[in-house]
C-alpha cells in the first residue's frame, strides 16, 4: 500500500537487525566463518550503541562505554558506522546553568531514521483509529476513509498515467507507485499484463481493514479506464500485491476517449 524506507549507502544495521532483539540458534548449520561471526558481532555491538541511546536519550561517548562496559575508542568505531548509515548525528551537548570551561561534551542522539529503525506502535494506532471509526460510523464510513486516502494521493499516479502512451500505462502507474515506495512493477500477461507492488507498508493493517486494498483496486481501475482485478495480496498472506489488468478492446478505448479515466 502507502510508505517507504528510503535510505542509500552503506547500512551496517538494518531495521530488521534492530528490531530483533532475540537469540537465534541455526540447528544443524555449519558454524559461521570467523569473518561471518566477526561481522555479526559487530552489528549486534552497533545495535546494543543504538538501543542505548534510545532508553537514555543523547549521550556521550564516556556514558554509553560505561553503561556498555565498552572502550571509548570501540564506542568510537560504532558511533562513526551509526553517523554513517543516518542511524545517529553528532551535536553539542546542551548546558543548564552557568557554562564551565572549555568546550561542551559531543553527544549523540538518534536521527528520525534511527528512531524509525526500532519498533513502532504505528499500526496498532492505525488499527485503533479505524475500529473507533467502525463503531461510532459504521463499515462504511471506514470504506470512505480508505477512499478518501487513496484519493489524496493519486494525483500523482493520475498524471504519470495520462502522460503515457495506453500501451505503457502500467508501467507508468508502477514507476509512480515506486517513487511512493510500493516497490511496483508492470509485466506482461496472458491477454493482460500484472501490476506488481512487491512492498505493503499498511500490510498488518489491511489484514484487518481489507477497505484499504479495495479502494486502492478502485483508483487502479479509474486511473487505467478499465476493470481490474486483485489477484493476491500482502495483507492476505501473499508474497506480493498483484493486480490483473486486462488488455482493453477497440470498443473500450473507444467508450473512455475524450475523457478522464478517474
Amino acid at each position: 500500500m502507502y510508505g517507504t524506507v528510503r535510505r542509500s549507502g552503506r547500512r551496517l544495521s538494518g531495521p530488521e537487525e534492530l528490531r530483533n532483539n532475540g537469540v537465534v540458534k541455526n540447528v544443524g548449520e555449519a558454524p559461521a566463518a570467523p569473518a561471518e561471526e566477526l561481522a555479526t558481532g559487530e552489528r549486534s555491538t552497533r545495535n546494543r550503541v543504538a538501543r542505548s541511546i534510545l532508553d537514555h536519550g543523547p549521550s556521550t561517548v564516556a556514558e554509553l562505554a560505561k553503561r556498555l562496559g565498552l572502550t571509548q575508542a570501540a564506542v568510537r568505531r560504532h558511533l562513526d558506522a551509526l553517523v554513517a548509515d543516518d542511524v545517529v548525528a553528532p551535536r553539542e551537548q546542551r548546558v543548564y546553568g552557568a557554562r564551565t570551561r572549555g568546550r561542551p561534551a559531543k553527544v549523540f542522539a538518534l536521527t528520525d531514521c534511527g528512531r524509525d529503525a526500532f519498533d513502532q506502535s504505528y499500526d496498532a494506532l492505525a488499527v485503533d483509529a479505524l475500529r473507533w471509526i467502525e463503531r461510532t460510523a459504521g463499515e462504511e464510513a471506514v470504506a470512505a476513509f480508505a477512499r478518501d486516502r487513496i484519493e489524496s494521493q493519486a494525483e500523482a499516479y493520475r498524471e504519470a498515467v495520462e502522460a503515457a502512451a495506453p500501451e505503457d500505462r502500467a508501467e507508468a502507474l508502477a514507476k509512480a507507485l515506486s517513487a511512493d515506495g510500493y516497490a511496483a512493477t508492470a509485466r506482461n500477461a496472458p491477454v493482460g499484463q500484472q501490476l506488481c507492488q512487491h512492498h505493503c507498508p499498511v500490510a498488518h493493517v489491511a489484514e484487518q481493514y481489507p477497505q484499504l486494498c479495495e479502494a486502492e483496486t478502485e483508483i487502479f481501475s479509474r486511473l487505467l479506464g478499465t476493470h481490474v482485478q486483485r489477484l493476491a495480496t500482502i495483507a492476505h498472506g501473499d508474497g506480493v500485491c498483484t493486480t490483473y489488468i486486462p488488455h482493453t478492446t477497440s470498443s473500450a478505448s473507444a467508450s473512455t476517449a475524450g475523457r478522464n479515466p478517474a
